[in-house]
């Protein structure tokens, strides 16, 4: 099938289109944009010339991805890219920049869905499945897993990482890591239980979640988890703690208070 382009859009002629990708009005494309088949590009959006982009994405009006990085020491010579995967939503007034790094990433995966004035910093990673409500803001090289759900107005410090499978309660402020699987909330923020909800809708039912929910017990004794059945979802959870860490652990909270 053939794209659809408002006649007021501007397209670059380096810009490299899939097939049946549509257009609306008053978009820019940038010289060097990559996009792929059956994306829906809504009006007054922006693409800038760094972005790769997979298949079946959905930009609503007023989105814009690759801008410059907002790092005072970024030179806008340096050629950095915005990786996006298939099957995104971007809704309006979404961010995402580039990377800071020559020849560096921002990466976002697939099928994600990205509420309105939601943005991604340079060189973070989201993973697959996850999801921002409005306001959500990550600072630069900000690692996110897969399935998480970050509640409105969220904000996350430069560094830090989500695991996946977390749900982060809405206005909570992180400045330091949260746990794969977990509910995290409060000011300061802690880490409340099991992301129960979520772990059912993803299957982690049974036997797994039992695991998993010992797991938790542990954790909060910071006690090893050697002993536990080396379920998928804990061998996970043992690679993510065993890996670098540039802000700590957030920590549990004390229902004996």
């Amino acid at each position: 099938m053939t794209s659809s382009i408002h006649p007021t859009a501007y397209i670059a002629s380096t810009a490299i289109l899939g097939e049946n990708v549509t257009v609306g009005p008053f978009a820019v494309i940038e010289e060097g944009a990559l996009i792929g088949n059956h994306c829906q590009i809504g009006a007054h959006a922006v693409i800038h010339g760094q972005v790769r982009m997979g298949e079946s994405n959905i930009l609503h009006p007023h989105a814009v991805l690759g801008g410059l990085p907002q790092d005072l020491s970024f030179d806008a010579k340096t050629l950095s890219w915005l990786e996006i995967g298939d099957g995104n939503v971007f809704r309006e007034g979404f961010t995402a920049h580039r990377a800071t790094q020559a020849n560096g990433s921002t990466r976002i995966g697939s099928n994600c869905y990205f509420m309105n004035n939601s943005h991604v910093a340079h060189d973070c990673t989201v993973g697959n499945k996850t999801i921002f409500a409005n306001n959500v803001a990550i600072g630069g090289f900000v690692e996110i897993g897969s399935h998480v759900f970050m509640g409105g107005a969220v904000v996350v410090h430069q560094f830090c990482r989500i695991g996946s499978y977390a749900i982060v309660q809405g206005t909570t402020g992180i400045n330091m890591d949260v746990i794969p699987y977990m509910l995290i909330g409060g000011r300061p923020a802690k880490h409340y239980r099991l992301n129960i909800v979520g772990l059912r809708r993803a299957g982690i039912v049974g036997e797994n979640y039992k695991v998993l929910s010992s797991a938790f017990r542990l954790l909060k004794k910071k006690a090893s988890l050697d002993a536990l059945q080396l379920t998928e979802e804990v061998q996970y959870l043992k690679e993510w703690l065993a890996a670098d860490s540039k802000r700590g652990l957030h920590g549990f909270i004390d229902i004996s208070q």
